[in-house]
């Protein structure tokens, strides 16, 4: 393909403006323009027409209207959670390229239908996982693939820096709503860290218990405060913490392997490396403890890139021109879909072990009763 990708948005909220206004209007997407937008709001529409530089693009209020038209070569979704499956299948069966912005759903059993969808589609499929293009995570996988910090025993995450005011949830009907939104800060703010805890380590949980609180801290319906053991296949456990009611808040990533510890805090990723494997200095030292199994603290040098959104998206496009291999497929937004789905579910049920991926008929049959008293209004 020579030509420029064009790109349609479907949203014009937060996230879709952004890009819009951000990137596409900046020239930081290469070798590709917006041609087409769609809100089902025109006082969202009229208010991007007045902020951006490209007095081209088409506008539309019903997003097949535009799939239709023959503008969009690609699309952007940034609508509100639930409508991410259909609108990419409905751009799947038209063969038009598709990025789904996170999560890639509310529960597995709609994702999974997206999934098919893919299969059956010329079109690319990718997820708005930006945080994978971060030289830090980027960084911390390649060393564990390599096989660096030797086998995985335990895996931590302290992500409390969402702090959110009431006024934020009163922004939007649909926000922290089990009818609008699906979920609470597992849903909305930590996507990019439940995909990444798998991602960079190189393997999902097996099981989790999830302890959840609803409305602890604000006045909304879903969960604003987590805390979530998790379980490995070959032993190693983990922790995941996060919560939009904590200030200050932490941001620490630490996964501990029995060649050494990586710990990604503050912008910085340290190594601390063992002299011995510790599988090995348990059975065959003749010491009590570690005195002859110091570790070294290492600061790791990375390439310094984290391109982020335009980073995802300059790939996606060069992908298509047929420069580049695809960064983030589509078919990895499903399991950080199942990791929340299994905590939620544990949360539901006092904590209890809960197998991943979690029996998405239940999971579904639930949420729904919750959707029936939500408090979502559409205006």
């Amino acid at each position: 393909m020579d030509k420029a990708v064009r790109y349609g948005i479907i949203g014009l909220g937060v996230q879709g403006s952004m890009y819009l206004l951000k990137i596409f209007d900046k020239g930081e997407a290469k070798n590709a323009y917006v041609s087409a937008a769609c809100d089902i709001n025109p006082e969202k529409i009229e208010k991007v027409k007045v902020q951006t530089t490209n007095q081209d693009i088409v506008y539309f209020e019903d997003y097949k209207e535009m799939l239709d038209s023959g503008l969009c070569d690609a699309v952007l979704v940034e609508v509100p959670h639930y409508a991410h499956p259909e609108i990419v299948m409905e751009c799947l069966k038209r063969g038009i390229h598709v990025i789904c912005e996170k999560p890639a759903g509310v529960y597995t059993k709609q994702v999974k239908e997206m999934m098919v969808a893919s299969e059956k589609s010329d079109a690319l499929f990718g997820m708005m996982f930006n945080q994978r293009t971060n030289c830090t995570y980027r960084k911390m996988r390649e060393m564990i693939m390599n096989g660096e910090i030797g086998e995985i025993q335990r895996v931590t995450w302290i992500i409390t820096n969402w702090y959110r005011t009431q006024f934020y949830y009163d922004s939007g009907d649909w926000r922290a709503t089990w009818d609008g939104e699906g979920g609470g800060v597992l849903f909305n703010q930590c996507p990019h860290q439940l995909d990444l805890v798998q991602w960079v380590v190189g393997m999902s949980p097996k099981s989790v218990r999830g302890f959840c609180k609803y409305g602890q801290w604000h006045d909304i319906e879903v969960e604003d405060d987590v805390t979530a053991y998790l379980e490995y296949e070959n032993g190693a456990t983990g922790a995941f913490i996060t919560t939009t009611g904590e200030a200050p808040g932490t941001n620490r990533f630490e996964v501990s392997g029995t060649k050494g510890k990586l710990l990604c805090e503050n912008g910085k990723l340290l190594f601390m490396k063992n002299a011995q494997d510790t599988k090995n200095h348990i059975k065959n030292a003749t010491v009590t403890e570690n005195q002859d199994n110091k570790s070294e603290l290492i600061e790791v040098e990375t390439d310094g890139q984290n391109p982020q959104h335009k980073g995802i998206i300059n790939n996606f496009t060069a992908a298509i021109r047929g420069e580049e291999e695809l960064f983030v497929k589509g078919t990895d937004g499903l399991s950080g879909v199942e990791l929340m789905n299994a905590i939620e579910y544990s949360g539901w049920h006092d904590g209890a072990r809960t197998m991943i991926p979690v029996d998405e008929e239940k999971y579904l049959s639930e949420l729904n009763e919750l959707r029936k008293t939500s408090r979502y209004k559409k205006k």
